[in-house]
């Protein structure tokens, strides 16, 4: 294993691999996939070519180990408020608070998630909105159709009238044009959705 270089200290809490994880996702935010090099990220992140390609065989495998680390803590999420949260409502209600708070605390990951062409630069990995994550959050609304909490309709249908609004407000609070953080619309947003939906 390659050893760290006195500029190669880990960012608090994380080891090198994190740390690179980290930077390119600020890079490919900032200046999109195709416009960094693996000496742009050795560059800012502080870590050695050496320990780089130790990590990651090349920029796709850092471009798909952020985007599979990114994806997995959502879906970890979401099992778990699925777990904790007994009706579809307050299900539903938990997973648009918690991209909200992602939006938030993370925006360059939400950013990636949301905004990045995956397909570009990872062509083999399936469209974001056939991801696990956004998969639990279709069952979700499907759960509540068949537990009668949501009126019958296509899955597709209700899971984009429960997440589509949320997901528009994400989208502008990303792009500058909400300037009050996200949670401060929660309740309005969310009593509008689950109006729309509801049995």
């Amino acid at each position: 294993m390659a050893q760290a270089t006195a500029k190669e200290r880990p960012l608090r809490g994380g080891g090198l691999r994190e740390q690179v994880l980290a930077t390119a996702l600020r890079l490919f935010t900032q200046k999109g996939y195709f416009n960094t090099s693996i000496p742009d990220i050795v560059q800012e992140s502080g870590v050695s070519t050496g320990s780089i390609y130790h990590y990651f065989k090349d920029k796709e495998g850092i471009a798909k180990a952020l985007f599979e680390s990114l994806k997995k803590r959502i879906e970890d999420t979401f099992a778990e408020i699925e777990a904790t949260h007994k009706t579809t409502e307050e299900q539903c209600r938990a997973v648009i608070a918690h991209l909200f708070q992602i939006t938030e605390d993370e925006p360059f990951a939400m950013e990636f998630m949301l905004y990045a062409k995956h397909k570009e630069f990872i062509p083999e990995l399936a469209p974001v909105c056939s991801s696990k994550p956004f998969r639990l959050m279709r069952q979700m609304v499907a759960n509540g159709m068949i537990r009668g909490e949501v009126r019958p309709m296509d899955a597709n249908v209700a899971a984009a009238s429960v997440y589509g609004p949320a997901v528009r407000l994400i989208q502008h609070r990303l792009d500058g044009i909400i300037e009050q953080p996200l949670m401060h619309y929660l309740d309005d947003v969310w009593d509008c959705t689950w109006r729309s939906v509801k049995a």
